[in-house]
């Protein structure tokens, strides 16, 4: 146990909520370069420094991590700013979230250079290990227009697992078309797509790591990173391109290539593939 608690600046409500319970106590599950994954009781939480990005389960460092973690670690959570989502009942205009959506495929570029999935939507070549995969994502974003949940969960079985790390590329593209129809579908037709999402979810816990798996339940309840949460809220409200634009380079900054693949998803389920390769040029 370490000598002394780590103060926490801000932190998510689901983690806030599982270290009342623990009175603080975590225990480091895997240790990346500037983070590490704990679970506190039995649920996955997460600590990384300042300019972390927010979820539910995050939780930002009041000060520099040491570089090397104690196995189990307590947390003061006294202090800190707890977050949540922006995510009251807003009436939903396809067409306008259709238009935001189509605007910030147009001008992708201005957020960063494309990679993983998002790749796909830009008119690049999916690498390996993903060369083989653009069926399967062009199938699942037909499957988010056409309203057939069938077809979704044929073909996120297709992309469950794929890449390489604690949180495949494969599952984050699939969490991020999930994502959009739980935050911005048809509100008629959600009740449905949360159904397929849980199929998808437990073949997931059969067939991918399990810190992917539940970060994959989080995203198909409508539970993603902050950037993820503004976009949508923003893509709702038809906020300005500039605003968009903002929450998307947060986004893409989250791990390797984890925020662009969620952002390709949560394009992918709101524009169809026929407005995919515009080469992401201004408007």
């Amino acid at each position: 146990m370490a000598d002394e608690s780590i103060q926490v600046a801000e932190l998510g409500w689901l983690a806030r909520d599982a270290l009342i319970e623990t009175r603080g106590r975590a225990r480091v599950v895997a240790a990346l370069a500037r983070s590490a994954y704990l679970e506190a009781g039995v649920t996955l939480i997460w600590i990384g420094a300042a300019g972390s990005p927010l979820h539910g389960r995050a939780i930002v460092a009041g000060r520099p991590l040491p570089p090397s973690l104690p196995d189990e670690m307590m947390l003061d959570v006294t202090d800190a700013v707890v977050w949540r989502p922006d995510d009251d009942p807003t009436a939903i205009d396809a067409a306008t979230v259709a238009e935001a959506a189509r605007s910030l495929l147009t001008r992708l570029g201005e957020a960063g250079t494309p990679d993983g999935f998002a790749t796909l939507l830009t008119g690049g070549v999916l690498g390996f290990p993903f060369d083989r995969a653009a069926p399967a994502g062009r199938a699942l974003a037909a499957a988010s227009h056409d309203e057939d949940t069938d077809a979704a969960t044929r073909a996120a079985d297709e992309l469950i697992g794929l890449g390489p790390g604690l949180t495949p590329a494969g599952d984050d593209f699939v969490g991020g078309v999930f994502f959009a129809r739980a935050r911005l579908g048809p509100p008629d037709s959600r009740e449905r797509w949360r159904a397929a999402g849980e199929i998808v979810c437990a073949r997931a816990r059969q067939s991918t790591h399990p810190i992917s798996a539940v970060l994959l339940a989080d995203l198909v309840a409508g539970r993603g990173h902050a950037p993820l949460h503004d976009l949508a809220r923003g893509f709702a409200l038809a906020a300005p391109p500039i605003t968009l634009l903002d929450a998307a380079r947060r986004l893409v900054r989250i791990g390797h290539s984890s925020g662009w693949d969620m952002l390709a998803g949560f394009l992918a389920a709101l524009v169809p593939p026929r407005y995919w390769h515009t080469g992401c040029s201004p408007l």
